[in-house]
């Protein structure tokens, strides 16, 4: 969510933003809430004229209460009355107003960074880089789960009779691969200087609606029947949470938090769903990071943040590359975004296993994470976030990347710690 002092002083700007996220509808949006606002800010000046008299007009009475002037104190008695229904009046349409402009501002788009370039969604957006020589061996990689049943690492007929489709059971070494990746994850993160964390696995709506848009929303939140919570999508979620309605300490900056966590995700309006595949669903786990930062330093953090998913990845020799989103492919709350993509020899082609965005202060706004600068002075803190590995689609990569000619699966050394000494998969 923007600032409306920076709409108000600024909307052409705001409308061209727009534009270059091709969402023309919401144009008329601009317009719309700066007459709200006015009226808004028209009510209040109002309101606050009828405060300052009603304070006045009691010492008057005070005045000629104590002058023994009873029947002009009761005219001005009688004026006060006036004033209140007034006032209440006015708090009634300034609570209404409000209301209108925050639901408008909530859809507006944030601001997108210079350096994004414009397209209309996701076929436009850019490579940046590549890390690792991407290679097809001469033998075929069969599909990843044929992969995984040659030893006896997952059932998906019994998870689709248990749950349905977009659910599996991991079993064996693939089960304890799973793990040894979520537990390197962590291990790696931490060496990088940041606090590792468990969140709350369900969130409130009002943490729901702060750190991510309408359409996100619609599309992957599952809610709990009859209460305020709903499962996480991922935890960052939970973990811009922790920050709600908070004046952190300039000097306690940044933040740098990975955390492990289920995630849960509806999926709707998804293509290609595979029932035998583990590519897109309901149910997985990943390890995550978020920074909460001084403006000026996110762009600083933006480059961190994906470089560590790049470092991760090739520390098991898997080649990637970075792609920066387009205007059209951005999340309104977005500012910038690069997504990191593995090389599947299968497909002989990239496909997308994280994603780092710097949200701007956004996230903040909506959630009210403010800082305190040193010299008093009070802003919101920027926020970014970024998978380190959600190793369903990271299995993908890592079984396809990692799989020999005799149908063994080498385990890279960075792994063997956590899954034995083991070097092999039979």
């Amino acid at each position: 969510m923007i600032d409306i002092k920076f709409l108000r002083e600024n909307p052409e700007a705001v409308k061209e933003n727009i534009r270059k996220k091709f969402q023309d509808s919401k144009l008329p949006m601009v317009d719309e809430v700066i007459a709200l606002d006015a009226d808004r800010r028209k009510a209040q000046q109002e309101a606050d004229e009828l405060k300052a008299a009603k304070n006045r007009i009691a010492k008057q009475i005070g005045a000629l209460m104590g002058q023994g002037k009873k029947e002009e104190a009761e005219e001005k008695k009688k004026e006060v009355a006036i004033n209140a229904e007034r006032l209440a009046e006015l708090e009634k349409k300034q609570a209404e107003l409000e209301e209108k402009v925050n639901n408008i501002m909530m859809v507006i788009p944030n601001i997108i960074d210079p350096s994004v370039p414009v397209g209309r969604d996701d076929s436009e957006n850019v490579e940046v880089q590549k890390y690792g020589e991407p290679v097809v061996p001469e033998f075929e990689i069969p599909y990843h789960t044929e992969i995984m049943e040659k030893v006896n690492g997952i059932d998906l007929d019994a998870a689709r009779k248990v749950a349905g489709n977009g659910f599996y059971y991991l079993m064996g070494d693939i089960a304890r691969l799973h793990s040894a990746v979520l537990s390197y994850a962590r291990d790696f993160m931490i060496g990088r200087g940041f606090t590792y964390c468990i969140p709350p696995y369900m969130i409130h709506g009002n943490v729901v609606s702060g750190v991510m848009s309408f359409p996100e929303m619609d599309a992957m939140m599952y809610k709990i029947e009859g209460e305020d919570l709903y499962l996480i999508g991922t935890s960052e979620h939970s973990m811009i949470g922790k920050f709600i309605d908070t004046m952190i300490p300039e000097a306690d900056l940044p933040k740098t938090l990975t955390s492990y966590s289920p995630c849960f995700r509806k999926e709707k309006g998804a293509h290609g769903l595979e029932e035998r595949g583990v590519y897109r669903i309901h149910q997985f786990e990943k390890q995550e990071m978020i920074v909460v930062c001084r403006p000026e330093e996110s762009p600083m953090w933006f480059e961190k943040l994906w470089q560590n998913t790049v470092d991760l990845f090739r520390s098991m020799d898997i080649p990637v590359r970075t792609i920066e989103c387009c205007s059209g492919d951005l999340a309104d709350l977005k500012v910038k975004s690069f997504d990191v993509e593995a090389w599947s020899p299968r497909q002989k082609k990239y496909f997308e296993v994280g994603s780092c965005s710097n949200l701007g202060d956004a996230q903040a706004r909506r959630l009210k994470i403010r800082v305190k600068g040193s010299d008093g002075n009070k802003y919101f803190a920027h926020t970014l976030n970024n998978t380190v590995v959600a190793p369903p689609r990271m299995l993908i990569a890592f079984l396809e990347n990692n799989l020999q000619a005799d149908g063994s699966i080498r385990i890279p050394e960075v792994l063997r710690p956590y899954i034995g000494g083991q070097e092999v998969i039979r």
